[in-house]
């Protein structure tokens, strides 16, 4: 097992991210890029040091002014990082960027500019290019003024800057002082990347920031949260695939969920879940085009060339690859020393019931807000939608994919229910075939099946799954998905018990289930953070405005000082899990456009 060396690991939560909508990059808040994969998102890393020590790859760049404050924040409207140093002798900014490209096939590549606004700083650099997450002998060698980064079998990179480089250690370094209102700049990228010619990085940056500010300028949201909404929403555009349309679970891999614990999976895939959430939250700023292209990705899982329809797996990779077996890194000693360290994910290789539902919800609304569905399409929603009506019984891992034992579980239930709600809504809506009776028959047995097998007398709430007893924080969605009125007594006592004993301080955990067989695996977790946000909708949708206001209010204040969110939260409000994730950012701009309406007494033009 590797050495752990935890003082040299920056807090999940101290990172901004960068990306091209190719990948993606975090840089912390000591201006060190600790983790970027390359040239896709879920390509190996060339810089992993977030998961291990500065062996496996960093770029760090900072002054050397070791009193001063730093602060990060984004260029107002942007994905454009700025990480700031304030001392008594200089102030200094170096801002971060992956460049938006001419093109979706234009290779991803780093620029870092760096300033002093006033004083006198000196500056050291040091780039160590690690291929192949950090397995691979990587090589730095001099090209001219710039240092070419080399592994076998693997593709070479190029460091450019207006600096004198040398190598030491397979890494290029520099050290250098510069003035007030003296600049210097460094580009990373692809060898025979055209932007390394002199002028280039101006205009790549001038262009990059009109993208993000046109592309947001876009979003329909007024309310109170806007700034914290906007920067959700540019947090999941930069989740998406600009070539394939595809929307990742979040931009990383292996973060724990749990402190020195093994729940370190890799979310840098597309879920059918999670994407189609995500589609809900375009749609409800009035990002049309995104959903569109997510559901064109989608329409290519669903369907092979020859028109013929296809199993719908759980998740992808971007580019609709289906097999994405797991790997442990064990040369990597993992976050705060969380192993193993794993890439791929064999949660594809899971049966999960509730993914029907989340797509047709998708479907649904694409055809109300976006691009009709198509003959084709329509043809093969049904023949997915007979499906549901053929397994809606079965036993599946549930939406948190437990790696223990099979269960009927009700939020399975759910959005089968919802798969075949939406399907029959979207027949009648646009006057086209369907089984009507068979669909409608179906959807009554689903609903009976849930207020008959799922509802326990006995404890006064509803249940994870069938035979159980525990609460599960995934039931924050049956008002929201409009399969129980939100002030339902029935609902209002699981919501009670749900604040009861999964919330702590507004922090939802998703279960507490002591027995090893439903999870699967030892150890525990933090809050879910999605959930946290759901928990607060379904407090607005109750009635309960000034708990859901101050509950709301208190999650903001969680978020990293860039506005963004983690997967989970440890029990100090500290970020845990993949980062940035979808899942939160779309529930926080759920939760952020009911809560504003009610409280400002408006009603909705808008409704899923």
């Amino acid at each position: 097992m590797p050495d752990h060396h935890p003082e040299r690991q920056s807090p999940i939560d101290a990172h901004g991210i960068i990306g091209d909508m190719r990948s993606a990059a975090l840089v912390n808040d000591k201006g060190s890029v600790d983790f970027f994969c390359w040239p896709e998102f879920d390509s190996p890393s060339i810089f992993c040091s977030l998961l291990d020590t500065p062996e496996a790859g960093i770029f760090q760049l900072s002054p050397d002014l070791p009193d001063a404050r730093r602060e990060q924040i984004y260029l107002p409207d942007t994905n454009v990082l700025q990480t700031r140093w304030l001392s008594d002798h200089a102030v200094v900014e170096i801002t971060d960027l992956l460049p938006i490209g001419d093109t979706e096939d234009d290779l991803p590549m780093l620029m870092r500019r760096v300033r002093v606004v006033s004083g006198r700083a000196t500056f050291r650099l040091r780039c160590a290019v690690r291929h192949d997450y950090a397995r691979a002998t990587t090589l730095a060698r001099l090209d001219g003024k710039d240092v070419v980064f080399a592994a076998t079998g693997q593709p070479s990179l190029r460091l450019s800057t207006d600096q004198p480089l040398r190598i030491d250690g397979n890494a290029a370094v520099a050290e250098f002082s510069l003035e007030q209102d003296q600049t210097a700049q460094c580009l990373l990228g692809a060898v025979d990347d055209p932007r390394f010619k002199e002028g280039a990085a101006d205009l790549c940056l001038e262009r990059t920031l009109k993208f993000w500010r046109d592309w947001i300028r876009q979003s329909s949201y007024r309310g109170r949260w806007r700034e914290m909404v906007n920067r959700s929403a540019l947090a999941m555009k930069l989740l998406t695939s600009r070539k394939h349309g595809a929307i990742l679970a979040a931009a990383t891999f292996g973060l724990p969920e749990s402190v020195g614990g093994e729940r370190n999976w890799d979310y840098r895939y597309t879920w059918i879940r999670d994407a189609s959430f995500t589609v809900y939250a375009f749609m409800r700023l009035g990002f049309v085009d995104e959903a569109n292209a997510y559901m064109r990705w989608l329409r290519g899982r669903v369907s092979d060339c020859r028109g013929h329809a296809m199993k719908i797996n759980i998740l992808y990779g971007i580019d609709g690859r289906q097999e994405l077996p797991e790997v442990e890194l064990t040369h990597l000693s993992g976050h705060g020393g969380a192993t193993p360290v794993r890439i791929g994910n064999l949660a594809y290789t899971q049966v999960q019931l509730d993914i029907f539902g989340e797509l047709m919800d998708a479907v649904y609304l694409v055809n109300k807000y976006g691009e009709a569905i198509s003959h084709e399409g329509w043809k093969h929603t049904v023949e997915v939608v007979d499906q549901v009506c053929e397994t809606w019984q079965q036993e599946d891992v549930g939406i948190w994919e437990m790696r223990g034992e099979q269960h009927h579980f009700l939020h399975s239930r759910l959005m089968c229910w919802v798969a075949l709600d939406r399907a029959i809504r979207l027949a009648s809506k646009r006057s086209l075939p369907a089984p009507f009776a068979r669909w409608d028959q179906t959807r009554q047995a689903i609903y009976s099946d849930i207020w008959e097998n799922f509802w326990n007398e006995e404890h006064g709430h509803f249940v994870q799954h069938i035979g159980g007893t525990a609460l599960d924080g995934s039931m924050l969605l049956m008002p929201l998905v409009r399969f129980v009125s939100a002030k339902d007594p029935r609902w209002l006592a699981t919501l009670d018990a749900i604040a009861k004993n999964l919330v702590r301080d507004g922090m939802v955990y998703r279960y507490h289930n002591d027995d090893k067989h439903i999870d699967g695996l030892p150890g525990t977790e933090g809050a879910f953070a999605a959930c946290s946000f759901w928990y607060v909708e379904c407090l607005a949708r109750a009635g309960r405005l000034e708990k859901a206001h101050l509950e709301f209010e208190q999650l903001l204040r969680y978020a990293n000082p860039l506005g963004l969110y983690a997967e989970e939260f440890d029990s100090h409000a500290r970020h845990m899990g993949n980062t940035p994730q979808a899942l939160t950012h779309l529930a926080l701009i759920s939760a952020a456009c009911f809560l504003d309406r009610k409280l400002s007494g408006e009603k909705s033009v808008w409704q899923p």
